[in-house]
């Protein structure tokens, strides 16, 4: 009876983390110094999330090919992240010879975040956001029906 709330909880907040990370990503946009690394600072790296159809557990199938052979479908399980990754495009370079960060020939590493890119980014995770509160809305308020019939 909750596995539709179940889902939508989930996909919710798989959508604010992916939301949070743009963020991150968007705040970070020019930020030169985003981790040392072996003596020397390296731009901030773009960061991504990344997402799977939540894993069944062993009951969970069993259970499911019971209810296919009187005639139910089990219901999916979700979504769960799995992890947050940094992107491994190439850093831009821009001529800025008096940037304290600039290398001998003038010239700075920033970060591999394209705006326009983190707004799509996050317009889709708004989205997704949005379409699963309704969702999880129509959900909770088909369950209160249910429940008024049952009275």
């Amino acid at each position: 009876m909750f596995d539709s709330l179940n889902i939508s909880a989930s996909a919710l907040t798989a959508g604010r983390l992916r939301m949070d990370v743009s963020s991150s990503n968007i705040a970070n946009a020019s930020t030169t110094r985003g981790k040392f690394v072996n003596g020397v600072w390296e731009p901030y790296r773009r960061k991504m999330v990344v997402m799977e159809p939540r894993e069944k557990s062993f009951n969970q199938v069993l259970q499911g090919e019971l209810q296919k052979q009187t005639g139910s479908n089990p219901a999916m399980q979700g979504v769960r992240v799995t992890g947050i990754i940094e992107d491994q495009t190439p850093f831009k370079t821009v001529y800025d010879p008096t940037n304290p960060d600039a290398n001998a020939d003038g010239y700075v590493m920033m970060p591999n975040v394209d705006l326009s890119k983190e707004m799509v980014d996050m317009l889709a995770a708004s989205r997704s956001y949005e379409a699963n509160v309704t969702a999880f809305n129509s959900g909770k308020s088909m369950m209160l029906k249910a429940l008024e019939i049952g009275r």
